[in-house]
């Protein structure tokens, strides 16, 4: 801000505070700390605290993840809002589904791309059972336990009906609170003839033309802050700072050998839920 800017007689331009929300929700590998509370807890922190923006714009490019940090980030954000009266904008760039969806639902309004894709309001746990392929190779799996629900889904033993009705009960729990966050957050929006909490997709045009209530018009940031807040407002990015470790590109290895193998885990995982929607 100029000197003259902080004169109090002069009418200061209004700036939006931009968090760019991108990436599978939890999943973290060496030198990128991943989308997390924690990894996101100050730069959301700093969008919301310095100066007075006139509005907060979160954009969200996230296929999902977990939901405990979607509820967390989205909570974060939603406490910050109330607490300092300042309006949220969600822009859905290429997907805000599951868990991104979630966090879509932290904002007053939620806008989209004609062919962005929102909604899979539901809750997915998903596994390998490797118990046929150890037999196969003669291995035997041991496991001992103190207490009977320790060895609860091993992927290593075959599935027992009783895991799985237990795991369908965790579950529904978990997909009752996304329904409650998305009732309590878009309310009268939401058609009340209709079950949108089924794990569908929408893309923006279809979610707009069918009435779903679950995002509040077509536009993009840039354009449709300005149409809001004025053709000189100022867009104010807030992003994570980057590690020394990814700004080099640094390949260490000995004692990051275990960690390259975590990350390289958590990067299948990621392209598994990106690929659910053709990305």
């Amino acid at each position: 801000m100029s000197l003259i800017q902080r004169l109090p007689f002069v009418k200061k331009t209004p700036f939006v505070a931009v968090i760019r929300l991108h990436g599978a929700i939890g999943i973290s590998r060496p030198g990128a700390p991943g989308l997390s509370d924690a990894a996101m807890a100050p730069i959301i922190e700093r969008a919301f605290a310095r100066g007075k923006p006139a509005a907060v714009a979160l954009l969200i490019n996230s296929p999902g993840g977990s939901p405990v940090q979607s509820a967390l980030i989205a909570g974060r954000i939603r406490r910050l809002a109330d607490e300092k009266n300042i309006p949220v904008h969600a822009f859905v760039e290429d997907v805000a589904a599951s868990g991104g969806y979630w966090l879509a639902c932290a904002a007053d309004q939620i806008w989209a791309d004609p062919t962005s894709v929102v909604g899979s309001i539901g809750v997915i746990s998903a596994g390998f059972g490797l118990d046929q392929f150890i037999e196969r190779y003669g291995i035997e799996r041991r496991v001992h336990t103190a207490g009977g629900s320790k060895s609860f889904m091993d992927p290593f033993r075959p599935e027992k009906e009783e895991d799985v009705a237990r795991l369908k009960k965790l579950l529904e729990d978990m997909h009752v609170s996304f329904k409650e966050h998305v009732q309590s957050r878009r309310g009268a929006k939401l058609p009340e003839d209709r079950d949108l909490f089924t794990g569908d997709i929408w893309t923006g045009r279809q979610a707009l033309a069918e009435e779903t209530g679950l995002i509040d018009g077509i536009g993009h940031a840039v354009p449709k802050l300005k149409e809001l807040y004025g053709e000189k407002v100022r867009i104010v990015p807030y992003a994570p700072k980057r590690s020394l470790f990814r700004r080099f590109g640094a390949q260490m290895g000995g004692e990051l050998g275990a960690a390259t193998a975590a990350a390289l885990i958590d990067t299948a995982e990621e392209r598994a839920l990106w690929s659910r929607y053709g990305l």
